[in-house]
């Protein structure tokens, strides 16, 4: 009979039958249990729930002082220690310190007590560990070591639950990754270590072709650092491959040490005709990190010599975007600061016979075999003349180039090295009307400035060849030209004439509209720079050109926002609430966490009333199987105010569209815990908020295969939404342009420089998970 009553007790506690007789065999081990449960009922006048059944099962198993039974199961019936942290915690406790009598205020500080981990800070902690694995995890899916993610959210919430953490880590990696496919079923193969380096090379592979990037990332400068390139040493240019001495090479790089002293020198060059975008983030980062990475210079340098396409707003816009980056020139110079030096070298070109005056049109030199010029062979004191006569302005525009006289890789033949143009320049004015080429220019402007490493976008490839040819003809110090792979992302347009297009066709408001990949853009709609940096690295310095998906980007967004944004609470689309039985006779002050995760980072105070506003998606009258939020019978909790509200009315207008609600309110600790806790606002700002999304449909707009009719036939319709009466709470009242915040459960969101007093206008910058259907 005895027997019977145990193994009823046992079962009562959780235990199947067969656990508790198993149990029953072990004398120490079942005596204690069933003093423990005795002591549990006790207490508690009432049967034991299985959460606490299983702890006590866990207390009696793993007690080794029977004198701590009691004091341990009144906390555990007591519900003050309510998870298996705590009572490992607990045990430890008991364990080291076996002197009587216990100190409980040390005690209950060292396991946890009174401490509640909530849902949220639970979802919070499994999304920082996501993130913080999301490139390795979106390769290998569902063979990733879920432990890891579990592990770092446990090591951030010490007390809460495992079980909640795996049920978290598991509804967040099926929104991430989809359901398992056939791939994900396979047993993952085991991978001999003589074959890690090809498997590497292949993965590498992989990130050129498909735009994804895989594994953990070297920093930028771990990449650029020393030996991590195959660059040359300063000085050292003759070591490199395909470059092209003269008898006066070497003291011409030994004058070239003197005045540098052997240090790395770069420039970032760009044209200052229209505003830069993420292809040239990657430019910024090669040119400025390998010289930071490598104790040297970088020059930021204008190649200011088309003055009909320059404008003043471009050279500020660029300055900007650098030092947006992190990045601070050595010196900003623009070619046009060697104007003079320039046309000296092209008259002495001409004295060595290595340019003539053409007079070849424009539109003769066009194509892949233009007809050689009748002029090649000209006097040199006639094109030295000539030269002069273009220099007084006495040719019109195209009746008159100068020209080298060379053969580039790609077959051109004699590139143009000035041409005419009456076009005022904006820094020399009226002082020239004859302007010298990229070239011409580019080279002989690195070779001013004593640049070591002429990082260049693969597409100049062709142009080596002249850069070395020029150099050597004028007998000047020859830097060495390197290319890199550039860097494109899918559903975007970055040309300058196509950018252009949209803004004149309307599609986009200017070169800042959020939906553009323009760095201008992306600081507009609230991507950090750090982002933008980070997916640099995640890219790597390639040599092949890459097209990158946009998620990944954005992945690198929400990581860096994840740890920078403080969370408020916003609703786009508000369903009023009236609280019935509000606990007070005025609006309380609720104290949220500005990281949830990390409660160090400080707090902020919003107003809880009996009015408050949720989003009209989490209430349904009619909800659908699986539906967690407000319903009738299914309470829900309120974020951060430790209350849970039922539903009581619902008030319809004249068309039968649900106008407000009127709900009870209980705290969320004198019932069942809900299933869902909704975000809120009460007494909130009305604001705009601007939901983007991608501006075209295809993944190459500008492909004809793809999109026939051309790429302004692609526009996404509801590529842009705005939100007029969405409402935030009143701790975002002081944010100014570029702030940017987490609003819980929607995303994040950048202040848009619209804003103005008692308006403020928010951008979408992403969502807070990524969208899995686009890939």
């Amino acid at each position: 009979m005895a027997t019977v009553d145990s193994v009823s007790l046992f079962t009562g506690l959780g235990l199947s039958e067969h656990k508790a007789r198993e149990t029953l065999k072990n004398t120490a081990l079942s005596a204690q249990l069933r003093e423990a449960a005795t002591q549990a009922q006790q207490t508690l006048g009432s049967t034991i729930d299985k959460a606490t059944g299983t702890l006590l099962y866990g207390l009696a198993s793993r007690l080794r002082d029977p004198r701590r039974l009691s004091f341990l199961v009144s906390y555990i019936a007591n519900k003050k220690i309510h998870t298996e942290p705590q009572l490992s915690a607990a045990l430890e406790y008991v364990k080291s310190h076996p002197l009587d009598p216990i100190d409980t205020v040390d005690f209950e500080q060292e396991c946890g007590v009174g401490i509640t981990v909530t849902p949220e800070q639970i979802e919070e902690a499994v999304e920082v560990a996501i993130n913080h694995h999301r490139p390795q995890l979106l390769v290998e899916r569902y063979h990733f070591n879920m432990g890891l993610l579990m592990g770092e959210a446990r090591a951030m919430l010490k007390w809460a639950d495992g079980k909640m953490i795996k049920h978290e880590v598991d509804m967040q990696v099926l929104h991430l990754l989809g359901p398992k496919t056939e791939t994900d079923l396979e047993k993952k193969p085991k991978v001999a270590k003589a074959r890690l380096e090809e498997v590497d090379r292949r993965t590498a592979k992989d990130v050129e072709e498909n735009g994804e990037v895989a594994g953990q990332t070297l920093s930028l400068m771990e990449q650029l650092r020393g030996e991590a390139l195959k660059f040359h040493k300063p000085g050292e240019n003759y070591k490199t491959p395909g470059y092209v001495t003269t008898p006066h090479t070497m003291d011409l790089l030994k004058q070239h040490l003197e005045i540098t002293g052997g240090q790395v020198r770069t420039r970032f060059p760009p044209e200052p005709n229209g505003i830069l975008h993420i292809g040239h983030a990657k430019a910024i980062n090669f040119n400025f990190g390998y010289a930071k990475a490598n104790n040297g210079i970088c020059f930021l340098r204008f190649d200011d010599t088309n003055p009909e396409k320059e404008e003043a707003k471009f050279f500020t816009a660029i300055c900007d975007m650098v030092a947006w980056l992190g990045y601070t020139p050595y010196k900003v110079t623009h070619a046009s600061d060697y104007f003079d030096q320039l046309y000296a070298w092209a008259v002495e070109l001409i004295h060595r016979d290595q340019a003539y005056v053409c007079h070849q049109r424009g539109e003769e030199l066009k194509g892949h075999n233009p007809l050689p010029s009748p002029w090649r062979d000209r006097p040199i004191e006639e094109s030295l003349l000539l030269f002069e006569a273009m220099r007084k302005g006495k040719f019109a525009e195209g009746e008159a180039t100068l020209r080298m006289k060379l053969v580039m890789e790609d077959g051109k033949m004699d590139p143009v090295a000035y041409r005419v143009k009456y076009t005022p320049h904006h820094r020399t004015g009226d002082t020239w009307c004859i302007y010298p080429t990229y070239d011409y220019t580019h080279c002989l402007c690195d070779s001013i400035e004593h640049i070591t490493h002429s990082l260049c976008t693969k597409e100049f490839q062709a142009r080596r060849s002249s850069y070395f040819w020029l150099c050597n003809a004028l007998d000047v110090y020859c830097p060495v030209q390197w290319e890199y792979g550039r860097l494109n992302l899918h559903y975007a347009v970055v040309s300058k004439r196509k950018i252009l297009q949209l803004v004149a066709v309307g599609a986009v408001r200017d070169w800042d509209d959020p939906r553009l990949f323009t760095l201008t853009a992306l600081r507009r709609r609230g991507f950090p720079p750090e982002a933008i940096n980070n997916f640099c690295a995640r890219v790597g310095v390639t040599v092949a050109q890459t097209t990158m998906e946009p998620h990944l980007l954005e992945s690198c967004v929400r990581d860096v926002l994840n740890d920078t944004a403080p969370r408020a609470m916003a609703v786009l689309e508000p369903l009023q609430v009236i609280i019935t039985n509000f606990p007070a006779a005025k609006s309380l002050d609720i104290q949220v966490p500005n990281f949830p995760a990390d409660e160090t980072k400080g707090f902020h105070h919003v107003p809880f009333g009996s009015i408050v506003f949720i989003e009209r998606t989490d209430f349904k009258e009619e909800p659908e199987p699986g539906y967690k939020r407000l319903a009738w019978g299914q309470p829900v909790g309120l974020r951060h105010t430790g209350y849970v509200i039922e539903l009581q009315q619902v008030m319809k207008g004249p068309s039968g569209c649900v106008e407000s609600l009127e709900v009870t309110c209980r705290r969320a600790d004198a019932g069942e815990k809900p299933k869902a806790f909704i975000h809120w606002v009460s007494q909130p700002l009305m604001c705009e908020i601007r939901l983007y999304d991608r501006l075209f449909q295809h993944k190459n707009p500008e492909d004809p295969a793809e999109v026939p009719g051309g790429f302004l036939s692609d526009l996404n319709p509801a590529s842009l939404q705005v939100v007029e009466t969405a409402l935030v709470d009143c701790s975002v009242a002081l944010a100014k342009p570029f702030d940017k915040f987490q609003f819980e459960r929607l995303g994040y969101f950048s202040v848009d420089p619209d804003s103005h007093q008692g308006q403020l206008v928010f951008n979408r910058t992403v969502t807070l998970k990524e969208d899995p259907g686009k890939v």
